[in-house]
């Protein structure tokens, strides 16, 4: 069970490694040394020719290999660790970058589940495959070597019998790596699986409770856990049948490596000083390997979760991204757009339209048009295979990720917020900002009363914001996002599901900021709208219109349409209250 893109992966991991199997293997010479000496002073006491000097020179080696065992155990654990260390910070180095190449990109190559479950407990997997299985494997074939080369010399005959035997223990290895391979591929598959479940439950537990639907996910999650127990169980009976086949294999070849040394005792072929080494020895023939077969499952799951890193890490790398943004001005031109998540449905096609410098500039449709796709598309989460984007004449795609969420800001219906205080959650987008600094980010959202009221700057968040109003929070990513000083903010559906003073505050402040900022707003409430210098309409995926709101209501078509709609729907719900 090697795996050479590991093995070449780390070199000075590997370097440990050998040194490991070297003190293993010196200690293997003193026992041997030590059973000899064993063996001759038994056969002198049988005989009555013992002396006392060969007792203390018998103590003295026996003494010496147990410390040199001693020191051994110290050194193979001092190595081990330093093998097992090194792979570890080498991988998740390889792991993270690899991330940071994806940038914004690496939740669409693999979940956020998976991604923790393999940079955690994965490469634990593959260190206890440095530290315990590649050791006892090189030892494994070194030390019936090293005992057929030295008791080769007292009965061929007998060493070869053991040393035949030996190869029985690998071959029931290879045979169970056979029904294990594809088994524990699953297991890692199912394991992930259940992971990724877990933490979108764990995210949707209050949406579950408030429409009572726990109970469905519930037994979701019982029966994917239950799947997980049959095929680990599936595993362990796996495991458990390959040691029972591995201890008949070990127990049988000693006890016949000690049948055929009983029978050359007998027949006078070697003394009874050789015939105990045979009987002391014969079993280490083995015990190697089948220490090593208690490691097979180790080696298994390093083995599997090796595939799934380095199915991420060897993922083709991004263009290296070092255009930059001249941040005096900005135009944005999208060319012939075409953009689809699967195969099966565009979501965008043949879009052309431009954002000029300081311009506030709108997209409006009904659900699923494609508004908010085109924000993801501008801030670079997604890739788009065909047309171009242009930010100043240069194509998006070779822009450093930095670079652009500098001078990019995205605001969304749900911005996230840390536990911590406000001041913390603020610093993100200006660490160098002054107590000043965000107690005027504030005022521009008229937060500051409500923060001064309670405990000002240090006033404690809950996670995601949970002690504060749908208003409040938005207000607040606003003035995180002013702190940000970008040169374009995209507002997608910033004001939805908020109270009307909050959705009046915020959008004053946005009137402020067009005055300098180049601003992008996604609303579903077209009123919204009005004071926007151009209008685009979508309409599955598509531009159909484009306009100021004026020009768009003397056209009559379907941003028209949609307005008198929305119109209408307020002033009946106004006379209903």
């Amino acid at each position: 069970m090697i795996n050479s893109k590991l093995i070449k992966s780390s070199p000075e991991g590997m370097g440990y490694v050998y040194k490991n199997v070297f003190v293993m293997w010196v200690s293997l010479v003193f026992q041997i040394l030590a059973t000899f000496s064993v063996g001759y002073l038994i056969e002198k006491l049988y005989y009555h020719t013992l002396r006392m000097e060969s007792v203390f020179l018998t103590a003295g080696i026996i003494c010496l290999a147990i410390i040199v065992r001693y020191v051994s155990n110290i050194k193979a654990a001092r190595h081990s660790y330093h093998a097992s260390t090194h792979i570890k910070t080498w991988l998740r180095k390889r792991f993270y970058e690899k991330l940071l190449d994806f940038g914004l990109k690496f939740q669409n190559k693999m979940s956020k589940a998976q991604i923790t479950q393999m940079g955690s407990e994965g490469v634990e997997q593959i260190e206890m495959y440095f530290s315990l299985y590649l050791p006892q494997f090189f030892y494994s074939l070194l030390a019936p070597l090293t005992l057929f080369s030295v008791l080769a010399f007292i009965s061929f005959k007998v060493s070869i019998i053991l040393l035949i035997c030996v190869p029985l223990i690998p071959m029931s290895i290879i045979m169970a790596n056979k029904i294990a391979k594809r088994l524990l591929s699953k297991y890692w598959s199912v394991y992930t699986n259940l992971g990724d479940n877990f933490l979108d439950n764990l995210r949707g537990l209050v949406t579950l409770k408030v429409y009572q639907d726990d109970g469905y996910k519930n037994e979701e999650m019982n029966k994917d856990a239950e799947h997980f127990r049959k095929i680990t169980m599936k595993v362990l009976t796996m495991q458990l049948n390959s040691v029972t086949l591995m201890d008949l294999i070990a127990y049988g070849g000693a006890a016949l490596g000690i049948l055929f040394t009983l029978k050359e005792f007998h027949e006078g072929n070697i003394t009874l000083g050789e015939t105990v080494v045979f009987i002391l020895l014969a079993g280490e023939f083995f015990i190697p390997l089948r220490l090593l077969g208690s490691y097979f499952h180790v080696a298994m799951n390093g083995v599997a979760a090796a595939n799934k890193i380095f199915s991420l890490i060897e993922l083709p790398s991004s263009n290296k991204k070092t255009a930059s943004i001249d941040s005096s001005t900005l135009e944005i031109v999208f060319k012939k757009i075409s953009f689809s998540y699967n195969d099966d449905k565009e979501t965008l096609h043949d879009i052309n339209f431009s954002i000029p410098d300081n311009s506030f500039i709108a997209f409006a449709g009904e659900s699923g048009s494609g508004k908010s796709t085109i924000a993801s598309l501008i801030m670079g989460f997604q890739d788009y295979r065909e047309g171009s984007i242009l930010v100043n004449g240069i194509e998006l795609k070779t822009l450093n990720e930095k670079e652009l969420m500098k001078q990019f800001t995205l605001v969304k219906n749900k911005s996230y917020f840390f536990k911590g205080s406000i001041k913390e959650n603020l610093l993100l987008a200006k660490p160098a900002a002054s107590d000043e600094d965000l107690m005027q980010a504030l005022k521009q959202v008229s937060l500051n009363g409500f923060i001064e009221e309670n405990g000002g700057l240090n006033y404690m968040l809950q996670e995601g914001g949970e002690n504060l109003s749908g208003g409040q929070a938005q207000r607040l990513s606003l003035a995180r996002a002013i702190l940000h000083d970008a040169k374009l903010y995209i507002f997608d559906e910033a004001s939805s599901n908020i109270d009307i003073e909050s959705e009046q505050i915020i959008f004053k402040t946005l009137e402020g900021l067009r005055k300098t900022k180049t601003i992008v707003l996604i609303s579903h409430r077209l009123a919204n709208l009005v004071h926007c210098d151009c209008i685009y309409v979508l309409e599955k995926g598509r531009i159909v219109e484009e306009g100021s709101h004026k020009h768009l209501l003397k056209n009559e078509g379907l941003y028209s349409r949609l307005y008198e709609k929305q119109e209408a729907l307020e002033k009946m719900i106004l006379r209903t209250f």
